[in-house]
């Protein structure tokens, strides 16, 4: 049997790769670097989005399965979101202050988020993670965090997970632990000696390059537990899960709270925003620490936001849920019948997808490289993003293209 090889035209991308380079270190850098870490069939630049799908700089259209790599939480254009951010763009969007948006948005998150009882904007992941950590410090009087081995929290001194500029000073304060061992995480604090600010932890595992791993209702609850009886506050950071998996909150499903919570990605659908909310107990403290930034009160991303929630608390998570219910039974269908075993794991709105005895990566690398090449894009060691923008039409196109990748890969690596 021959197997189509399809090749796409990335002349305009490769030209912009090379004028980056010149100009830009490293060309494009961080996670949305595909220059450094993916193979050349990837698109680095793009011209457009609509809905699931989103177009390169070459004209090349993809269903898009990591949704930039989260923001696109109701797809891109949306039209009622982008609406909503048009109004207020007429109006202004950094003013001398907020706008009557900053109010609407930090009610509504008050009133969505279990826990929540006020609120405080930024414009990234990074922002909300650290206000919350120095917010616990400022309210314990305490230094230590303790978080778990590999888990990522951000692209500050503390968190980052790159040594190239960062001092052992910087990363004097951190402990970590293993995720879902409770063991590890008394270990952790017996080893800060009664000095922990805050323990920060992600709903689930979702390091990276391994298969994602739910945290166990006795680690949810254990976790809570320790900090309540240490005095220090509990972080959790759903930067990348706000609103894929509860709106109430992620541990909602454990009957777990913590302290405070750090949203970032998909609470204003790609309009930059981040946000912290936290319980009356550390309210007194946020107010008198000093975080600030000239874009952080912007109007128009926090009336996108407004809309964002809108949609997701109105059908949107469930939506997403079932596109990616259907998507993750496809692909498990389609290995089998080309005799791979895949392993997904994480929900079904946030998956990963690895082969079986693929320790090198060259099978998942082969995979997707063929997926792209045929409009469909997919990560092979992170984990990817659905939307509740993803129709019934984008999964069926999208597992047709997959299943001939799966065709490709086979005739690769024969039985």
């Amino acid at each position: 049997m021959t197997i189509s090889t399809p090749q796409r035209q990335l002349l305009a991308d490769a030209a912009l790769r090379e004028r980056a380079s010149a100009v830009v270190p490293g060309g494009v850098y961080g996670h949305m670097s595909v220059m450094r870490q993916m193979p050349p069939s990837y698109p680095q630049f793009y011209s457009r989005g609509s809905g699931a799908r989103v177009h390169d700089v070459d004209g090349n259209e993809y269903i898009d399965f990591m949704c930039a790599f989260g923001p696109m939480i109701a797809g891109y254009a949306n039209p009622v979101i982008d609406a909503a951010a048009r109004e207020q763009q007429v109006l202004g969007d950094a003013l001398s202050g907020p706008t009557s948006h900053f109010v609407a948005l930090a009610e509504l998150l008050v009133e969505t988020v279990a826990h929540a009882e006020w609120a405080m904007f930024a414009k990234n992941g990074t922002d909300a993670t650290s206000i919350a950590v120095v917010t616990a410090r400022a309210a314990t009087g305490k230094t230590k965090l303790l978080k778990a081995r590999k888990s990522y929290h951000g692209a500050n001194a503390w968190f980052t997970p790159a040594p190239a500029g960062v001092t052992a000073a910087d990363r004097a304060n951190i402990i970590e632990f293993d995720y879902n061992d409770i063991a590890s995480v008394e270990t952790a604090v017996a080893e800060a000696g009664g000095d922990v600010a805050a323990i920060i932890v992600t709903p689930f595992r979702h390091d990276g390059l391994t298969d994602q791993e739910y945290a166990t209702p006795e680690f949810a609850v254990g976790v809570r537990a320790i900090a309540t009886r240490i005095g220090s506050a509990l972080i959790l950071d759903e930067v990348r899960t706000g609103f894929r998996i509860d709106a109430a909150g992620a541990w909602e499903q454990y009957g777990v709270r913590p302290d405070l919570t750090a949203f970032s990605k998909g609470i204003a659908n790609g309009y930059a925003l981040a946000a912290v909310v936290g319980i009356d107990a550390f309210k007194q403290a946020a107010s008198e620490i000093y975080v600030t930034g000239s874009f952080w009160m912007g109007g128009v991303s926090m009336a996108a936001a407004v809309a964002t929630l809108g949609i997701l608390t109105n059908g949107g998570i469930a939506a997403m849920t079932s596109a990616g219910d259907a998507f993750r039974t496809g692909i498990q269908t389609q290995a089998e019948a080309h005799g791979f075993t895949v392993v997904q794991t994480g929900p079904v709105t946030m998956p990963f997808l690895r082969f079986e005895d693929d320790a090198e990566l060259s099978t998942v690398f082969a995979f997707t490289d063929a997926a792209i090449r045929r409009g469909v894009i997919l990560h092979p060691w992170h984990n990817m993003f659905l939307s509740a923008a993803h129709t019934d039409d984008d999964i069926r196109d999208a597992l047709e293209r997959t299943d001939d990748a799966f065709a490709e890969t086979r005739s690769l690596f024969p039985l």
